[in-house]
């Protein structure tokens, strides 16, 4: 089996490190990423310059772009083969409910997604998270699944792992993406010139945590994995849409 690996942390990650050890137990593996941490890139496309691919001393490759980038490029160009899985992470962090649509852990997978590969994202819930080797695991056991049971057509899942111990885990549940409230206000402040400088505030608290979402199930010690789909139609509002432009 052969895996392209990416995440938005960037090459050096340890998180992405612990994945590839894990994983090349089981699978061939291919580490394209993006050279510095690009957390919050999103599903952006780099079409204003070219881009670089260089190699590290470990063996990984790293280019100067998204997440997205990486993958598309190692799919389309730079592979002689299409990988069987597209896993990205291990992220710094978790990737549930709104977050999913600003993470570029999860964009790095949806592109191998969008490409037709069965795909995997892969975050640790924490400010400062520590059990990579937990995480890096269940990636593992996935892949074996996937071996035994290979997915019918491409699929986009995203997994979210407590911070805890491989034993001290309650189980995995299929979970739906929560909701948090809207973030907290930008933090206004001045560089040394006095210009108004403005950071991005924190994320907002969960909303919508209760039972089946991914919220509820890592707050109680489980794996969450979310099925993620592309189709951002609202279907419940075309007719609703019609009737106003037609009145």
């Amino acid at each position: 089996m052969r895996i392209l690996l990416s995440n938005d942390d960037g090459y050096f990650s340890p998180g992405l490190a612990a994945l590839a050890r894990e994983l090349a137990k089981v699978a061939e593996i291919t580490v394209v990423a993006p050279e510095r941490d690009r957390s919050g890139a999103s599903n952006s496309l780099t079409l204003d310059r070219p881009l670089q691919l260089r190699r590290a001393a470990n063996g990984f490759h790293y280019v100067n772009g998204t997440p997205t980038d990486c993958v598309h490029l190692a799919v389309t160009g730079m592979l002689d083969m299409v990988p069987d899985m597209v896993i990205s992470g291990i992220n710094h962090g978790a990737n549930m409910g709104d977050d999913t649509l600003y993470s570029g852990t999860v964009a790095a997978a949806t592109e191998g997604y969008l490409l037709g590969v069965p795909s995997l994202a892969v975050s640790l819930i924490g400010r400062s998270p520590s059990q990579f080797e937990t995480a890096a695991i269940l990636a593992r056991e996935m892949v074996e699944r996937v071996q035994r049971s290979p997915f019918g057509a491409p699929v986009l899942l995203n997994m979210n792992v407590p911070d805890l111990p491989y034993a001290e885990l309650r189980g995995t549940r299929i979970t739906r993406l929560g909701k948090r409230h809207r973030a907290e206000p930008v933090i206004r402040d001045t560089n040394p010139r006095g210009e108004p400088i403005y950071w991005i505030g924190p994320v907002g608290e969960a909303a919508d945590a209760g039972d089946g979402t991914d919220f509820h199930a890592v707050a109680q010690g489980f794996v969450s994995i979310t099925p993620l789909q592309i189709d951002l139609t609202h279907v419940a509002q075309i007719g609703r849409v019609q009737h106003w432009l037609e009145s």
